[in-house]
């Protein structure tokens, strides 16, 4: 979570009061909040010393989703309302004379899909800036880029003295050799292709280069005489930067993330329009996109969001009425009124600065902290549960002793893979199955593995030289899509092993096979012998990823068809047969894209059919 550092007298000056550091501990605790430190001490060791100090600072530690409270002017303006020191602020926007046609303007280039497609912007009128408030406006900013910006990869945000530069202004993306322009704290122009090389030794900027070096494009912004405003996401210009003298602000943003984009638009400009002329008011910009489509940002409208006296109360243990439970809601700068329709609804007017509040339990949430965690009653639970461990859990762990009682290793590779680790590598070309990652970070996660033989086999090749026989397996997860879910995927608990020696030991982890389903109390049948109420066989059975000829199915005997789910009744073959795995001689062209220089035997089998506790495989009806 991030700390936030805070000048305490400018807190308490804000907060009307002032508090001893175990007053204000417990103010924050209360209102969710942590103070990590005050350096009151520090400071006065040092003055005593006669060496220079800084003025005290407050150390505080805030909620990761809570971006209302990255800075002094958030935090002071939630505690306020929290003490009853005031109400919360109505942020509106507010138009020039002209109406929308005296908006300012920003056109959106085509090209800038290539790279950074969104854009967002907001103009801050006859704002007055102190030294603190200057620099609580450029600490928010890098806040925001390190939390919800993802180190500006997802948003980035550009400041700008609105007097220096001409609008109406232009978004768009330029191949870097035609962008020149002389960037913050520079004293000559540069091209995007030399700022790459002059910002690779700068500690804070080199970070960030990475963003947009490979692309074939730059975003960049320009005003009506084509001066450059920035170019984002990594530096603003030296013509158009904010200094303490700036009256009016134009802000720039720009992202790969709509929704992120709008949460910094509405936050970055509602926490410093207390320093307009006329507090708490926005005037908004018109965004022109290359379709066509108009936008006015930034949008701080409230949006209603029901709730329920009875609700808030079932969760807290509290009798309150709707009004009380307004009040409550009310000290956490959440606007409510009583519906009219119901004396037991509540309609909450969420601000533009809580995009943390997505659910009724986040309402229900802020009203206990009003109300006071430590104040909440008493109570034994209504029900008596006792944990225990998930069947499939269990049965995990007798495959998982007995296979480590027999000399063989367990390993925790990852469950995400490369789409070739998944198939191509082990020869599969069905993909359809698989849940893919729709923005992986790196080629090796882009898949969520449907086999545990990926991550088996990779073990092997990074421990090759280990002494042989190597003997390794895992019990855990697999994932494949599941359209009757509401997740449309489900999880499956396999069992997996692979031996690796100068022979090929099929008979080895067949015997393996025969081992785990012994302590599983599961009988080994002739898969002819129809009489056989239940067990399992092997049958030869034809798969690419092993030797032909060298390879057999797994079948289950279900004790009856109708214990069986749907799902697993579209797998039975002849009767109550359920194939539930594959076990055989890897093939080599496995083994050579693993990197494994020795023979391999695999085994790998669903646990799933062997408990009735996984609705996914049995009815409602026996669990």
């Amino acid at each position: 979570m991030p700390t936030i550092s805070v000048d305490k007298a400018d807190l308490w000056d804000r907060l009307g009061q002032e508090f001893t550091t175990d007053e204000f501990d417990r103010l924050c605790f209360d209102f969710g909040l942590e103070l990590d430190e005050d350096t009151t001490g520090e400071v006065e060791a040092a003055v005593k010393k006669g060496l220079p100090a800084e003025r005290p600072q407050l150390k505080i530690e805030v909620p990761a989703n809570r971006y209302d409270l990255l800075c002094i002017e958030g935090i002071a303006r939630a505690l306020r309302v929290y003490l009853g020191k005031s109400e919360a602020p109505a942020y509106r926007l507010v138009y020039p004379k002209e109406g929308e046609a005296g908006l300012i303007e920003t056109r959106v280039a085509v090209e800038t899909k290539r790279i950074r497609p969104y854009f967002a912007a907001a103009v801050l009128r006859n704002i007055k800036f102190t030294q603190r408030s200057y620099e609580s406006f450029i600490d928010l900013q890098d806040k925001l880029h390190q939390n919800i910006c993802r180190r500006r990869q997802f948003v980035a945000i550009g400041t700008h003295d609105l007097d220096t530069i001409s609008a109406p202004f232009r978004y768009e993306a330029c191949p870097p050799k035609d962008i020149k322009f002389v960037p913050l704290n520079k004293d000559k122009g540069y091209t995007a292709e030399e700022l790459m090389t002059v910002y690779e030794s700068d500690r804070q900027l080199s970070q960030y280069l990475h963003i947009i070096r490979d692309s074939p494009v730059y975003p960049i912004i320009y005003d009506t005489q084509e001066r450059v405003l920035s170019m984002p996401p990594i530096i603003n210009s030296e013509h158009s930067k904010i200094t303490l003298n700036t009256r009016n602000v134009f802000i720039d943003i720009t992202a790969t993330d709509l929704t992120k984009l709008n949460i910094v638009a509405n936050i970055i400009s509602t926490m410093f329009s207390e320093y307009c002329e006329e507090p708490y008011t926005v005037e908004p910009v018109k965004i022109i996109y290359p379709d066509g489509k108009t936008v006015i940002t930034p949008d701080l409208a409230t949006h209603p969001a029901p709730a329920h006296a009875s609700y808030i109360n079932s969760c807290t243990g509290l009798d309150l009425s709707a009004a009380q439970c307004r009040d409550l809601l009310r000290r956490m700068s959440l606007p409510a009124e009583l519906s009219p329709s119901s004396p037991d609804e509540l309609v909450v007017n969420i601000p533009c600065t809580r995009p943390d509040i997505l659910h009724e339990c986040d309402i229900m949430e802020d009203a206990a902290i009003a109300y006071g965690y430590n104040n909440l009653p008493d109570t034994f639970p209504r029900t008596s549960t006792v944990a225990q461990l998930l069947e499939v859990t269990k049965l995990s762990d007798v495959i998982r002793h007995e296979w480590a009682y027999a000399g063989w290793v367990e390993v925790l590779p990852f469950i995400l893979c490369s789409h070739e680790e998944n198939f191509e590598w082990l020869r599969q070309s069905d993909d359809s199955a698989a849940v893919k990652l729709a923005n992986p970070k790196t080629l090796e996660f882009q898949v969520v593995r449907t086999s545990l033989l990926p991550g088996l086999l990779k073990t092997i090749r990074e421990n090759r030289s280990h002494a042989l026989p190597m003997r390794i397996f895992e019990t855990s997860d697999v994932v494949v899509k599941d359209s009757s879910r509401e997740r449309e995927a489900r999880n499956v608990r396999h069992a997996a092993a692979v031996w690796c020696n100068k022979s090929a030991g099929f008979e080895v982890v067949h015997g393996l096979l025969d081992r785990a389903m012994a302590m599983l109390e599961v009988p080994r049948i002739s898969g002819t012998d129809k009489n056989a109420p239940t067990g399992y066989y092997i049958k030869e059975k034809s798969d690419s990823t092993f030797f032909p000829g060298r390879a057999a199915a797994i079948y289950y005997r279900a004790p009856t068809k109708s214990s069986v789910s749907t799902v697993v009744r579209s797998m039975l073959h002849g009767g109550l047969d359920i194939e539930i795995g594959k076990v055989g001689v890897l093939h080599p062209d496995v083994l050579e894209k693993f990197e494994i220089g020795y023979p391999c035997s695999a085994l790998e089998f669903s646990l799933e059919p062997f408990t009735r506790q996984m609705p996914a495989i049995w009815t409602d009806e026996d669990v």
